[in-house]
């Protein structure tokens, strides 16, 4: 294979999107869980009474609706289990970010906020990926679907 077809071909094996993608959901999931959520959650005790309140449902909420996103979700999101479901806290947790909680600072404060939004968005649209819990009770149920139709294949 020659450098020209690696490098400008547009084609890829699916193997290889299978594995950017776990890739991309499993470091996003460990960075914001390491970088944002865990402190968060250690630190409650001091943050619950400045935290901001963007939404106007007090700082313990709003610091407890950030912690579950940032924390339990970014948990999911490493699994790989009920994905899709677990970005939606994310997602809004990054559009609070961007556009209320950094709403008058530089591009540049915001900028980390538009990066996890388009990852998450990204995932949204793609899924958990191959290796994930996801797709291992997804296969599970269908095989045992498969197992219990008396009919098995008439009725498909």
């Amino acid at each position: 294979m020659n450098s020209k077809k690696i490098f400008f071909s547009a084609w890829r094996p699916s193997w290889a999107n299978e594995i950017v993608i776990n890739i991309l959901r499993i470091a996003t999931g460990m960075v914001m869980l390491s970088s944002h959520g865990w402190p968060k959650y250690m630190n409650y005790t001091v943050l619950f009474i400045a935290f901001p309140d963007p939404l106007g449902i007090g700082s313990t909420l709003s610091l407890m609706l950030t912690i579950f996103a940032e924390v339990f979700c970014s948990l999911l999101l490493i699994f790989g289990l009920f994905t899709r479901l677990a970005i939606i806290p994310l997602i809004i947790t990054m559009i609070v970010a961007i556009s209320l909680i950094h709403s008058g600072d530089a591009f540049q404060q915001k900028e980390l906020a538009f990066v996890y939004l388009f990852i998450y968005v990204m995932l949204l649209f793609t899924g958990p990926g191959k290796f994930s819990l996801d797709r291992y009770f997804s296969n599970k149920n269908k095989s045992l679907q498969d197992t219990e139709h008396p009919n098995n294949g008439i009725w498909k």
